[in-house]
């Protein structure tokens, strides 16, 4: 993934602000960092690749933040970008040690694919999370039945012990809406996602109210796009774009797919999905609406 801007101006390693958590953005920051001091000195990443005796692929994967960090490997790459001042030089080497500690989702290796780790990673270290969903409740906000509900929709043939495990995962990320820094979430929901019973009436009632409960938190907002609006902007399907308060992070748009998942950070596509999205947060109600459809909705089922 590419990670800075293109109009963003170096800056010395000593200036970086350590972001929150996530050992996927830490590595994508120290990357950045790397990509930065190599093409300030015009080295080439055939060069950098010979400097730690690997390829120059190696050295564009380090760069993207795809691949954990070697001390080894950072301290050599530093001599030959001239990074000779010690405090600069254990500042980022500093940040390699953090950004190899594996995140608590880690723990569940078993049931997270490669694909959606990135995302959990990303999600963990965002400043802002905006969701649109036209068939699930986004998983930050689920319940636990409700997330029950889905896994195995999902994964019919599934043991008991892995639901578990999958519901116990999807829990474990909604801490971060509690963290003392927590990252704004802002949820466009279809009102399809609440009319479809899934689990049964007395599930869906007990989502509607964790929803209701997740509006009385400072930093959750949900709106509702219903029926009489028709077609609308979010045509093509559900998305979720991430913001970063790191500098060193661009915008990302999460599309994810039946096994895989889409991530675009290009300037010109996180820009249209930025759009669709204003768009439909002015054609869904009103947040002040929200609670009274919600308690609508729940009083029909």
């Amino acid at each position: 993934m590419t990670t800075s801007h293109a109009e963003s101006e170096p800056a010395p390693p000593t200036s970086m602000a350590v972001p929150r958590g996530s050992s996927t953005v830490l590595r994508i920051v120290l990357g950045a960092q790397l990509r930065r001091l190599r093409e300030e000195h015009h080295i080439t990443l055939e060069a950098a690749g010979q400097a730690i005796r690997a390829s120059h692929s190696k050295i564009s994967r380090m760069e993207l933040g795809r691949v954990s960090f070697r001390v080894r490997d950072v301290a050599d790459l530093l001599t030959l970008y001239g990074v000779t001042d010690q405090a600069d030089r254990q500042a980022l080497l500093a940040l390699v040690e953090r950004a190899n500690v594996a995140g608590w989702w880690h723990n569940y290796n078993d049931v997270l694919p490669n694909w959606f780790e990135t995302y959990v990673g990303l999600e963990e270290s965002a400043a802002v999370i905006r969701n649109y969903e036209v068939q699930f409740v986004p998983g930050l906000l689920q319940s636990e039945e409700y997330a029950r509900a889905v896994v195995l929709l999902g994964y019919p043939t599934a043991s008991e012990e892995e639901v578990e495990r999958r519901v116990r995962l999807r829990m474990g990320r909604q801490r971060l809406l509690r963290n003392p820094d927590p990252p704004h979430l802002w949820a466009v929901l279809d009102e399809a996602v609440l009319r479809r019973p899934l689990g049964g009436p007395e599930v869906m009632r007990g989502q509607i109210d964790h929803i209701l409960r997740a509006l009385e938190l400072p930093n959750v907002t949900v709106q509702i796009v219903p029926f009489s609006v028709g077609g609308h902007a979010a045509a093509g399907g559900p998305f979720s774009i991430l913001r970063f308060s790191q500098p060193d992070l661009p915008d990302v748009v999460y599309m994810e797919q039946l096994t895989s998942a889409v991530y675009l950070e290009k300037r010109d596509d996180v820009d249209s999905y930025l759009e669709v999205m204003e768009r439909l947060c002015i054609e869904a109600e009103p947040v002040s609406r929200t609670r009274e459809i919600l308690l609508g909705i729940r009083e029909e089922l």
